[in-house]
């Protein structure tokens, strides 16, 4: 039952409830990727390419950071041997502000590169799992080829061309770990994404079903009042009526006088 005059029914949620289906198009999916949900939330496929592209960051600065920053050390302590310092603490303090320089300067080169690549080749694997709602070893060896190229592209064609080769050959079993991973979880990201849009639409359809129920409620109770308060008004003025005063009979002795 419907709320009198709302135009709804329970079978029809308004618009805003939503619905439990994914977009249809792909290009729908890829617009809400980027785009938050409800609970002002990112999807989990973006909040993953955020998380994969810092720690790949990290990992970048470690990976050329610390090796040159002993090799910078090593190489200062041997040129300064013919140096003369004020002190032991001097000549140590030296030693690791170059051992530093050599962490920031070859650690950022290798943070920013493998960053990068990361990230490029999560976004093209994302998108296109998301466009096409499925999946694929092809989807991460397309990604590899495409970012790969892309790193070598300034170096000539013949690079470019090596640089997808190995690049596909990267992202074949980067994409074969990462489905492993999802398989062994139970379930995948689609999959986790389409359980957790029903859940929330149920939520919300739940929600709005209480919402209309409390509606009807009041307005039953406003109609009762209503009716309730005119038929008091309806008592009292026959009753008040009833009080008045009724008119004088005409006497027969007014009438013969008249005669």
């Amino acid at each position: 039952m419907a709320a009198p005059g709302s135009g709804l029914e329970l079978g029809s949620a308004p618009r805003h409830v939503g619905t439990a289906q994914p977009p249809g198009t792909g290009w729908e999916r890829l617009r809400e990727l980027w785009h938050r949900d409800e609970l002002q939330q990112y999807p989990e496929e973006t909040l993953n390419i955020i998380k994969a592209t810092f720690s790949a960051a990290v990992i970048g600065w470690m990976y050329g950071g610390l090796p040159a920053f002993h090799h910078a050390k090593t190489q200062y302590i041997e040129r300064s041997q013919a140096e003369i310092f004020q002190n032991r603490l001097d000549a140590v303090q030296s030693a690791h502000r170059a051992a530093i320089r050599g962490f920031i300067r070859y650690g950022w080169r290798w943070s920013w590169r493998i960053a990068t690549f990361v990230a490029i080749f999560n976004t093209v694997s994302t998108g296109l799992s998301v466009y096409r709602n499925k999946i694929t070893f092809s989807h991460f060896a397309a990604a590899g080829a495409f970012t790969g190229g892309l790193f070598r592209m300034h170096l000539g064609l013949s690079r470019m061309a090596a640089g997808s080769f190995f690049g596909a050959a990267f992202g074949i079993p980067a994409g074969g770990l990462l489905m492993a991973v999802q398989k062994l979880s139970g379930e995948s990201i689609q999959e986790k994404r389409l359980r957790e849009r029903r859940l929330l639409h149920e939520q919300k359809l739940a929600e709005w079903k209480a919402r209309l129920n409390f509606t009807e409620a009041d307005l039953e109770e406003i109609v009762s009042n209503t009716q309730e308060g005119t038929m008091e008004r309806d008592i009292e003025k026959i009753q008040e009526l009833l009080n008045l005063p009724k008119n004088p009979l005409p006497s027969k002795d007014g009438n013969s006088s008249e005669l």
